[in-house]
């Protein structure tokens, strides 16, 4: 038996027995290792390669910048800006959740973060408009997934740190995607409210009320200002805007809005140390995975199989799309990426594809990943927000995976649109 064929069997058996996914990717490594006759040394040194790129600080300081936020109270005038926006129609509280995720994503770069930090305030709402709480938490977890989608976005940084794309490129290009699928998710929203009579007994818009939560939601609107607006305008680099990022948090939490305790202090780096630790097991494993799916010359076979269709990049943009959603429901976002970004990309880029919009097309179907069972993240946040079980979140969130999966098709028809921010700011690739 084949080393390539040898490692997945014992991947796919590890994660069907229950182990988790870093120990599973290390034991298919070190059974690939063993196999090719090569050193066991290389786990550590692939483990080392892993964690150098300075970048990867990246990731822990805007999990805490997000968690700050969302402590110092940031996440409640979010929501309560959306709310004199929109709040006041059927479906009302349903976009308000949409929109104040919109806003978040923009503060925390985390799918389930979002979920939680608007969840927890908006499903409750919902509930007591006689929103279904399976319905309430469903828009809760498919609008947190945008924060995946619009920068900064962890996944985004992940396929930057492994593809070697630029991150400031891939933020750029995750604005559109992000804004367009927001509004699908609200069109979905509005018309199963309009179904089932749900919202529409808040105050009409009136321009005083939102002028004056503007007002005082002020910090927390100008933070996505800083944060993007710094990166964009060449003040400061990706990692330096999630230190600024922290600092900003820091300052607002503790001298503005005074929502920071000791206690919340703690909670927020507790977090993010769980977060980060496991972010750093995963990537020190399944470096070592990629680099073995390399060595045994794994692109090419797969190029091998696309050989009759390589004539149509579309339909292989689609069979890899198809790939992902069904590895997603089974294997989470971050070693996702890793993994198949190196079997994936060497193909896509052969057959013309721009690494940017294969970047947002992969992150498009990891998000896919957070809104199905079983490793659903944002199902289980949401459904434990809304007290109600896995079955019936995963039921209540289907109307909202159609722009998800419509979104999916119009990154593989029609993908110039994509690029289009990247090329205005930074000028086209030659």
């Amino acid at each position: 038996m084949s080393g390539p064929i040898l490692m997945a069997l014992v991947f796919v058996f590890t994660l069907a027995i229950g182990v988790p996914i870093p120990f599973a990717a290390g034991i298919a490594t070190v059974v690939g290792i063993l196999m090719a006759d090569i050193p066991l040394t290389l786990m550590a040194q692939a483990a080392w390669t892993a964690f150098e790129p300075f970048p990867l600080v990246t990731i822990p300081l805007f999990v805490l910048a997000g968690q700050l936020m969302e402590q110092g109270g940031m996440s409640q005038r979010l929501v309560t800006i959306a709310q004199r926006l929109v709040g006041a129609y059927k479906g009302g509280l349903g976009l308000v959740t949409v929109v104040a995720c919109m806003f978040f994503a923009a503060l925390s770069g985390s799918g389930p973060a979002t979920t939680a930090a608007i969840g927890s305030i908006t499903i409750p709402a919902m509930t007591k408009e006689k929103y279904k709480p399976r319905f309430a938490g469903a828009i809760a977890a498919a609008a947190g997934a945008l924060g995946s989608m619009i920068p900064p976005s962890n996944l985004l940084i992940i396929y930057a740190l492994v593809t070697d794309e630029s991150i400031p490129r891939l933020f750029l290009a995750g604005i559109l995607p992000g804004l367009l699928l927001g509004l699908m998710l609200m069109v979905v929203v509005v018309i199963v409210a309009v179904r089932n009579d749900y919202g529409g007994t808040g105050e009409r818009f009136t321009w005083g009320p939102l002028l004056q939560a503007l007002w005082d939601g002020k910090w927390a609107v100008f933070a996505p200002v800083i944060i993007l607006g710094g990166i964009y305008a060449g003040i400061f680099t990706p990692s330096e805007a999630a230190a600024v990022a922290v600092a900003y948090g820091l300052f607002v939490g503790l001298f503005i809005y005074k929502g920071l305790t000791w206690e919340k202090l703690f909670q927020a780096f507790k977090f993010t140390a769980i977060v980060i630790g496991t972010v750093l097991f995963i990537l020190g494993s399944t470096k070592a995975f990629g680099q073995l799916v390399t060595l045994f010359d794994i692109p090419d076979g797969i190029l091998s199989l696309f050989q009759g269709i390589k004539e149509h990049p579309w339909l292989v943009l689609l069979l890899i799309g198809i790939f992902y959603i069904i590895v997603g429901m089974w294997l989470e976002s971050i070693p996702q990426i890793i993994i198949f970004t190196a079997v994936f990309f060497p193909l896509v880029t052969s057959l013309g594809i721009d690494p940017i919009v294969f970047g947002i097309f992969t992150v498009m179907t990891c998000e896919i990943g957070f809104l199905t069972p079983p490793i659903g993240v944002n199902l289980f946040v949401a459904a434990r927000i809304s007290k109600v079980s896995i079955e019936q979140i995963s039921i209540g969130v289907l109307p909202l995976l159609i722009p998800y999966i419509l979104m999916i098709f119009i990154l593989v028809f029609f993908s110039e649109w994509v690029t289009y921010l990247p090329n205005l700011v930074y000028g086209e690739r030659l």
